[in-house]
Formats: structure tokens, C-alpha cells, sequence
């Protein structure tokens, strides 16, 4: 859910330091509103200091307003709190229901890799955050569209690969760059199931127990 800031510059680490093996397929997931509850996670934490999250838009800082204001505080006060979330709150946020197990069974045959765009500030708690929850600890934090960042972490995998994300643009990103990956947005929070865009162009499966079952097909059925 994490909207993305460009970016001039796409570092990516190589498989092997992440602890993952070349030689099985690939499957790179997102966290926020995908592996996890954000926009709940949030909203708790923003209304903790004063102010009241609506969830009547597919956004972040448009969300969030003066306790009975109209319009929705400025840019600037959502993104310090945004800010605050990630250096000291976002190790809070719940699970995204069936996710975990999900993940537990495709990583007996597949590697599994943590793709965020979040804050460096956000590293440590993001990281105990999925050890906590026994998800996989291979995670990479970028900025802006997701497409070259995953272009060089698919380049490496001599397997099939998948994308997971919640935001088109990222998706349509991936498209661009990685072609060959499978590509499934889902939406974590029910509340904005209704009101996130789709395309025709990615597959939209929002419950996790049939997301696991199409990247098991994605990634380890034949490909002939």
C-alpha cells in the first residue's frame, strides 16, 4: 500500500546474500496491505495521536483528518506521521489473514523473497515483524516503481517467478520490466477491497488461501 517515491538508481542485492537459491522458483511479495494489515495498523496509531482515519478512499494521507474537519489534514502532517509509523510502530501491524500459511507451504518449494517499499528506519522492526510471525526473513526495502528493482532480483532466478502487490503501479511496473513474471495484486483490508483499482492486465485474487494455490501453479507447474 505504500505509495512509491521515484527513484534514479536500483540496487539489488544478489540471491545468494538474501540466503536464497538460483535454482528454485522465485516468488517476491509485498507487505503492506499484502502480508499485512497496514491501513489497520495505521489508523490505529494515527487516531492514538488525535486524529481520525477514514478509509473512504484507495490513499493514505487523504485518509487521515482533524477530528470532525471536512477535508483531510495536509500532505505534510500525514507524511510525519507516516514517518513516525515506520521508524517506531509498523512491527505492529496484524498478519493479512491466511497469508502466513500461505507462505509457509509455497517456501517448501519455492524461495520466498520480501519486497517493501518502506523507510530505511522501518529495516529492524520490518524484519522482526516477519521473524515474529514465522514469514520468510529474505527482505529487501526500495523506493518507487517495483519493476527494475524485481527485473534484477527475477534476472537472477533460473526458475519461474511471481509478483505480489497491492498498487497497479507497481504492477504495471513489473510488467514493464519483468515480462516474464507472473504478476497478482491483492488487497489485504476489506474495507478497501471496493474502492482499489484493477487491470484486466494482472490477476486479482484479494483471499490468500486461493493466492497461495495460483502461485503454487504460477511457479511449480510444468512449463513446457
Amino acid at each position: 500500500m505504500v505509495e512509491s517515491r521515484p527513484t534514479s538508481v536500483v540496487i539489488a542485492p544478489t540471491l545468494e546474500s538474501l540466503g536464497l537459491a538460483r535454482g528454485r522458483p522465485l516468488a517476491i511479495i509485498d507487505v503492506d496491505e499484502v502480508l499485512g494489515l497496514f491501513m489497520q495498523g495505521f489508523g490505529a496509531f494515527v487516531e492514538a495521536r488525535g486524529y481520525e482515519f477514514r478509509v473512504d478512499r484507495f490513499a493514505i494521507f487523504q485518509n487521515i483528518y482533524k477530528p470532525g474537519a471536512a477535508e483531510h489534514a495536509a500532505i505534510a502532517e500525514g507524511r510525519r506521521l507516516f514517518d513516525d509509523f515506520f521508524a517506531t510502530h509498523c512491527g505492529e501491524i496484524e498478519p493479512a489473514p491466511g497469508a502466513v500459511q500461505a507462505l509457509t507451504r509455497l517456501s517448501q518449494r519455492a524461495e520466498i523473497l520480501i519486497l517493501s517499499n518502506a523507510p530505511a528506519q522501518a529495516r529492524a522492526l520490518r524484519g522482526d515483524w516477519l521473524r515474529r510471525h514465522g514469514l520468510p526473513q529474505a527482505l529487501v526495502l526500495s523506493s518507487g516503481p517495483k519493476g527494475p528493482i524485481t527485473a534484477a532480483l527475477t534476472g537472477q532466478a533460473d526458475g519461474p517467478t511471481a509478483f505480489v502487490d497491492d498498487l497497479l503501479s507497481n504492477l504495471d511496473s513489473v510488467a514493464q520490466h519483468a515480462p516474464d513474471t507472473a504478476r497478482f495484486q491483492h488487497v489485504a483490508d476489506q474495507r478497501l477491497r471496493p474502492l482499489a483499482p484493477s487491470s484486466d492486465a494482472h490477476r486479482r485474487i484479494d483471499d490468500w488461501t486461493e493466492l497461495g494455490v495460483a502461485l503454487e501453479q504460477a511457479l511449480l507447474a510444468p512449463h513446457g
